[in-house]
């Protein structure tokens, strides 16, 4: 195991942060503005929201980077802001964490499907290699995939994050089948733990697509297919649109109270996803 991970799990289980995309909201991000550019644009309530996070008891805390690959910005015409993006994302959190918390770089998806032929392989490596050098370039502690619904895609990035030398979180959704224990592509959580494991992730895990009374059980299946460590960052529940605005029912304390069950089941790494807030993570805090 990397040394940095020894270090971190050394005390038991680490405390990560929760949503960006929703706290940046509650400061003014408008529906359908691109969240990566407020760190090049506003950069001071990108970092309250990281040091909101440090205050709250995270020891690691990720990047406001989620979709800074060269397939997205290119979409919005910010593909040439690339590596400044990035870089400052990484300089953002590691101004907030201080000497508190390590940087997890955060790596999403393309928004594109391989299976379609919507990106070639090559195209979306390229993209994944350019997003992981700038981040481990800039100082990052780790680097973390999430969000991936295609094992196929979550691979390809792995293997960038792997040039890099960092440690590596590999996460997947589970929010389809029957039970929500399957990725979109219909993969189960031993298939993901043993895909994820053979590409080279030195931690696996699965976020966002459901509330967190579905991830005990995911985390458990994971925790039984893998010797890695288990990350587990769960949605505040499902969203209701209320106004044109995303409001999620489930409370710290609801949440919380989860928090021993997936201790139990193996989470070595536990956080929050979308609708989560400090809050949560204090309230996490509490019960740990």
């Amino acid at each position: 195991m990397h040394p940095l991970l020894q270090e971190l799990m050394a005390s038991g289980p680490v405390l990560t942060d929760g949503a960006w995309g929703t706290q940046l909201q509650e400061k003014g991000l408008t529906p359908g503005e691109f969240p990566d550019a407020w760190n090049l644009s506003n950069p001071t309530k990108v970092e309250e929201v990281a040091r909101a996070y440090v205050s709250a008891g995270s020891k690691v805390i990720l990047t406001n980077t989620f979709g800074s690959n060269a397939i997205r910005l290119r979409e919005i015409g910010m593909e040439g802001h690339l590596a400044e993006i990035n870089r400052a994302g990484v300089r953002i959190s590691r101004q907030a964490a201080g000497r508190e918390s390590r940087v997890f770089a955060s790596i999403g998806p393309t928004g594109k499907l391989l299976m379609n032929g919507d990106v070639t392989e090559q195209e979306m490596t390229d993209a994944f290699d350019a997003q992981a050098r700038a981040l481990a370039e800039a100082g990052a502690d780790a680097l973390v995939v999430e969000t991936m619904s295609d094992p196929d895609e979550a691979r390809l990035a792995v293997a960038a994050a792997r040039k890099t030398g960092l440690p590596i979180v590999a996460c997947m959704v589970f929010d389809s089948g029957r039970d929500k224990d399957r990725t979109m592509m219909g993969n189960t959580p031993e298939q993901v733990a043993q895909i994820l494991t053979d590409a080279g992730a030195d931690v696996i895990g699965a976020n966002c697509g459901q509330g967190i009374s579905g991830f005990p059980a995911i985390c458990r299946r994971l925790h039984s297919a893998t010797d890695k460590p288990i990350w587990i960052k769960s949605n505040a529940g499902l969203p209701e649109m209320i106004h044109g605005k995303a409001h999620y029912a489930t409370s710290p304390e609801e949440f919380a109270k989860w928090v021993p069950e997936l201790v139990r089941a193996g989470a070595a790494f536990i956080g929050g996803c979308c609708g989560t807030s400090p809050a949560f993570i204090a309230a996490a805090r509490r019960q740990l």
